[in-house]
C-alpha cells in the first residue's frame, strides 16, 4: 500500500490493467519524447535572443534605445496572430503533419537570423517565427489533454513546460561555448553561429516527429500502438466527452460558459509573473551594472531557470496526487513578491540580488498547473478545450506585447523600479483570479452534480410503478 501511494504520487493516477500501463509507457516514451524536444528547441531559439544581445548582436546591428524590446514586441505579435488559427488546424490537419511542419519552418528562420545585416532584418524574422512557433505550446496542451486523464495530467504538462525551460538553461551555457571556442571563425561572431547550431539541432527534431507523433485517440494509425491499445486510448477518455463536428455552434459554446472568459483573464494576469525570467533582466542587471564577464552574464541567469525547473516538476508531481492546482499560484506569487520586495530595496546586498532572481524562477511552476487546471476544467468539450488553450496564451502574448516595454525597457536597467512595483501588483493580481476561477469551477461542479440527481429522481417518477399483487382474502 505504502508503495503503490509513493508511485501515485511520483507518477500520477495508477494504470488499472496491464494493457493501461503499457499504453502509457508509449504514449509518455513517443508523445512526451517528441513534445520535449519540440519544446526545447523552441524556447532555445527564444533565449538565443536574448543570449546573443547581451553576447555582441547589440553591438554588430547598432540597436539603440528599446530595439531589444521591440524583437521581443514584435515576435509576440507574430505569436498572437498565430495562436488561435494553430491550435484550429490541429482539428482539420493531423498533428503528426502540422507540428513538424511549423518546426521547420521555425528551424529555417532560425538559420535566416545568423545572416541578419540589421535589426530590420530580425523583426521580420522574428515575426514569422512567432506564427510558426505559437504551435508548439497551447497546441502540445492540447494533445496531452486528449491523452492523458487528469491524475495522469499535471506531471505530463509538468515534464513537457520543464522541457522548454531547460532550452533556455541550454541557451546560456551554449551561448559560453559559442563565444569562447566560435567567436570569429569562419569570418562570423559568436552570436551568429548560436543561431546556426539551433537550427542544426531543429531540424531533424522534425523529422524524429513525422515518424513517430500519434496524432490524438480517434484518428491515432501509429505503428507502435496494437488496435486493443487504440481503442482503450479512447475508452478510457471518452465516457464524458461530447463531440461536436466543427461549426460556427463552437464560438456560441465557448462564449456563453464562463471558462473562455476565466482560465483566459487567469493566465492573461499570471503569466507575466515570468517576466523577470523571459525579458533577462538577471543578465541585463549583470550586464549594467558592469564588473562580469561575457560568460558570467550568460552563465549566471541560468539559475533562474534551474529553480524554475525544479519548482515546476515538484508543484506538478503535488498537484496530480492532490487534484488542487491553486495553491501553485499562491505559491509563485509568494515568491514572486518576495523576490520583488527584495530587489526593489536597492540597497540590499548583491548576493540577496541573486537570491531574489533567483527565487523568482518559481514563477514558472505556474504555467503547467494553470494549462492542466484548463484542460481538466474543459474535459468534456474537445473544440471548446483547444479554443480555450489557444486563448489563454493568445490574450498572455497580447498583454505581453506592450508590458515589457511599459514596465521592462531595457534603458531601465539596471534597477527596473517600475518592473518591481508592476510585479508585486501582478502576484495580487493573480490571487484575485484563481480564487475566481477556483470558485467557478466548483459552482459549475455543484450545479452538475444538482442536475444529475434532478435527472435521477425524474426517471425514477416517469419509470412504471411495480404492480402490487392482491392479498388473497382470509377465509371468514
Amino acid at each position: 500500500m505504502r508503495w503503490q501511494t509513493v508511485r501515485q504520487f511520483l507518477w500520477g493516477e495508477i494504470p488499472s490493467s496491464k494493457l493501461e500501463r503499457r499504453l502509457l509507457l508509449k504514449l509518455d516514451w513517443f508523445i512526451l519524447s517528441y513534445c520535449c524536444l519540440m519544446y526545447f528547441t523552441n524556447y532555445l531559439d527564444r533565449a538565443n535572443v536574448n543570449n546573443a544581445y547581451v553576447s555582441g548582436m547589440k553591438q554588430e546591428l547598432n540597436m539603440q534605445g528599446n530595439d531589444f524590446n521591440k524583437i521581443n514586441t514584435v515576435f509576440t505579435c507574430g505569436y498572437i496572430a498565430g495562436m488561435i488559427p494553430n491550435n484550429l488546424m490541429l482539428q482539420v490537419v493531423p498533428p503528426r503533419l502540422w507540428f513538424p511542419s511549423m518546426q521547420i519552418v521555425w528551424g529555417v528562420l532560425t538559420f535566416c537570423s545568423s545572416s541578419v545585416h540589421n535589426v530590420q532584418q530580425l523583426y521580420a524574422i522574428r515575426f514569422i517565427q512567432g506564427v510558426s512557433e505559437a504551435s508548439t505550446f497551447v497546441g502540445t496542451h492540447y494533445i496531452l489533454g486528449s491523452w492523458y486523464k487528469p491524475g495522469e495530467l499535471g506531471k505530463r504538462s509538468g515534464i513537457f513546460t520543464s522541457s522548454g525551460l531547460a532550452g533556455t538553461l541550454f541557451s546560456g551555457v551554449l551561448q559560453a561555448a559559442v563565444y569562447q571556442h566560435l567567436g570569429g571563425v569562419g569570418g562570423r561572431s559568436g552570436w551568429r553561429w548560436l543561431f546556426i547550431i539551433d537550427g542544426v539541432i531543429t531540424l531533424p527534431i522534425a523529422l524524429y516527429g513525422f515518424l513517430v507523433f500519434p496524432d490524438v485517440p480517434s484518428t491515432t494509425k501509429a505503428f507502435y500502438l496494437s488496435e486493443e491499445e487504440r481503442v482503450l486510448s479512447q475508452e478510457r477518455l471518452d465516457s464524458d466527452v461530447v463531440h461536436h463536428s466543427l461549426s460556427w455552434d463552437l464560438a456560441k459554446r465557448v462564449l456563453s460558459r464562463w471558462r473562455w472568459y476565466g482560465c483566459s483573464l487567469l493566465f492573461a494576469i499570471s503569466g507575466e509573473t515570468e517576466s523577470f525570467g523571459s525579458n533577462n533582466l538577471m543578465g541585463q542587471w549583470l550586464s549594467a551594472v558592469g564588473g562580469y564577464t561575457v560568460e558570467q552574464v550568460d552563465y549566471y541567469p541560468s539559475g533562474v531557470t534551474a529553480f524554475g525547473i525544479a519548482s515546476t516538476l515538484v508543484c506538478a508531481t503535488w498537484t496530480d496526487y492532490t487534484r488542487a492546482r491553486w495553491p501553485v499560484l499562491v505559491y509563485m506569487c509568494f515568491c514572486c513578491t518576495v523576490a520583488a520586495i527584495c530587489i526593489l530595496v536597492w540597497s540590499s546586498p548583491t548576493g540577496l540580488k541573486f537570491f531574489a532572481y533567483y527565487f523568482a524562477g518559481a514563477s514558472y511552476a505556474g504555467q503547467a498547473t494553470t494549462f492542466a487546471w484548463a484542460n481538466q476544467i474543459c474535459a468534456d468539450d474537445y473544440q471548446e478545450r483547444a479554443v480555450v488553450l489557444a486563448s489563454m496564451n493568445m490574450w498572455n502574448n497580447a498583454v505581453n506585447a506592450w508590458w515589457p516595454l511599459l514596465f521592462y525597457p531595457a534603458t531601465d536597467a539596471p534597477r527596473f523600479k517600475k518592473g518591481m512595483i508592476a510585479m508585486i501588483c501582478t502576484c495580487a493580481a493573480t490571487l484575485v483570479a484563481t480564487w475566481l476561477v477556483w470558485y467557478l469551477e466548483r459552482r459549475e461542479q455543484r450545479l452538475a452534480k444538482r442536475k444529475a440527481m434532478e435527472h435521477i429522481d425524474q426517471m425514477r417518477e416517469d419509470s412504471p410503478s411495480p404492480i402490487k399483487k392482491d392479498k388473497p382474502l382470509k377465509d371468514a
